[in-house]
């Protein structure tokens, strides 16, 4: 007897819902995929070696215990195992193992609404380009545009020959806005796949920093500078701390010479400080958001806390710091953070708030002036605090460090009126 014809279609429903379900349970973490010999009631740790200890070696410790590998990090010389209680303790009476630290979670840095799943309805004709409010108010475009004409001068700085990495949850590929600028991607969460986002934060993060010149949707601070697309967070907006430092190794390894981090959190982890410290003695420039951890003091969040990092807290139109913004000795620029529009996955443009896009318009700047012909993280570091236009009280100050990033008086050394 054939079903009646509103009964298969409600059936055709409920597999496509499934279906749609069954692609969006990933866990909070970046890599949700269990080695299948981890014993029962395992976690994701993170162990650490002294640098004496090969990588057989670290097998070879490791062999004695239960825990099951899930990925090496070469760059703080460390293995990522599935382990019990019982099997830490083990390895830590193990020569050479130096500590056990979890693989905890980390989250992107924009406002909580950006990190939920997002269903995209096909983007309609992208528009006319426009000049995104934030690339204005830091002028950027004096940099690469003097006569305002959005056509981007003949021998200007456009951050061209620079690589931005975009430790994130992607880019999007394909992006009208981006494509031409990417050049190449890793995927941390699994290495088989590409480094396309699923979540629409990095594309949007890699759009404030270099969305090209090409007539429709928007410009990036620095648009003629190379991205590299680093997935380390999945779909929803979080990922593991090993995969952030495999991430980062990625990008030292691929001539990075900026790594924005638009992540955070609020732990402390000796590996995550290894990794960046790695990164900062490669001479890579890394920038990252100061958190969104609200008007108190002493918030910023890791690794934007670390000595190595230019953290970055968020301003409005009226260079006042967003409500949201995380503050604290820290704190070393603000940047544009509220109502940003820029590239977003699907190949369309959307608006989002959070020190995630405050942070992507100082890595911009960070390459022009490394395109000026500035060297040295501390050299470029200097150049943004010694032109950044000081905001609150006089001097720097917990809320906006040395002041708004100023593009223009950064990769040039001349300040003009907008």
């Amino acid at each position: 007897m054939k079903k009646p014809w509103h009964a298969a279609i409600w059936g055709g429903v409920v597999l496509l819902l499934f279906v749609l379900l069954a692609g969006c349970t990933d866990g909070g973490g970046g890599n949700d995929l269990v080695p299948a010999n981890a014993a029962e009631g395992a976690a994701r740790k993170i162990v650490v070696f002294d640098s004496t200890v090969s990588q057989t070696g670290q097998n070879a410790k490791m062999g004695k215990t239960r825990s099951a590998r899930v990925k090496n990090l070469p760059l703080i010389n460390a293995t990522v195992v599935m382990a019990t209680p019982a099997d830490v303790q083990a390895l830590l009476t193990q020569p050479g193992v130096l500590r056990v630290e979890d693989d905890i979670v980390v989250n992107a840095s924009a406002n909580p609404s950006a990190r939920r799943i997002t269903w995209i309805k096909p983007p309609p004709p992208p528009p006319a380009e426009a000049l995104p409010w934030g690339v204005n108010k830091i002028d950027a475009e004096l940099v690469w545009d003097a006569n305002h004409d959005l056509v981007l001068d003949s021998g200007a700085n456009t951050g061209a020959g620079v690589r931005v990495a975009v430790v994130d949850t992607g880019i999007d590929l394909d992006h009208p806005d981006l494509a031409a600028n990417i050049a190449g991607g890793y995927n941390a969460i699994s290495p088989s796949r590409n480094a396309d986002d699923d979540n629409g934060h990095g594309t949007h993060v890699a759009g404030i920093i270099a969305a090209l010149d090409n007539t429709v949707g928007v410009l990036g601070v620095a648009p003629q500078a190379s991205l590299l697309a680093v997935k380390v967070l999945n779909r929803r907006g979080s990922g593991y701390l090993s995969d952030i430092i495999e991430g980062i190794q990625w990008s030292v390894n691929n001539g990075a010479d900026v790594i924005n981090m638009s992540l955070g959190t609020t732990s402390n982890v000796q590996s995550f400080h290894d990794a960046i410290t790695a990164a900062y003695n490669a001479g890579v420039v890394v920038v990252a958001a100061a958190g969104n951890s609200g008007s108190r003091d002493n918030t910023v969040e890791y690794p934007a806390k670390y000595p190595e990092v230019i953290a970055v807290s968020a301003t409005g139109t009226n260079n006042v710091i967003a409500s949201f913004s995380s503050r604290g000795t820290e704190v070393e620029l603000a940047a544009p953070g509220m109502n940003v529009p820029s590239t977003y996955m699907g190949g369309g443009l959307k608006t989002l708030s959070g020190t995630s896009m405050a942070s992507p318009h100082v890595a911009g700047v960070a390459a022009l002036i490394i395109a000026s012909g500035v060297n040295g993280v501390e050299n470029v570091r200097d150049r943004l605090h010694q032109t950044a236009d000081d905001l609150g009280a006089g001097g720097k100050d917990n809320l906006y460090g040395y002041g708004l990033v100023d593009a223009e008086e950064a990769a040039t050394g001349s300040q003009t009126n907008p």
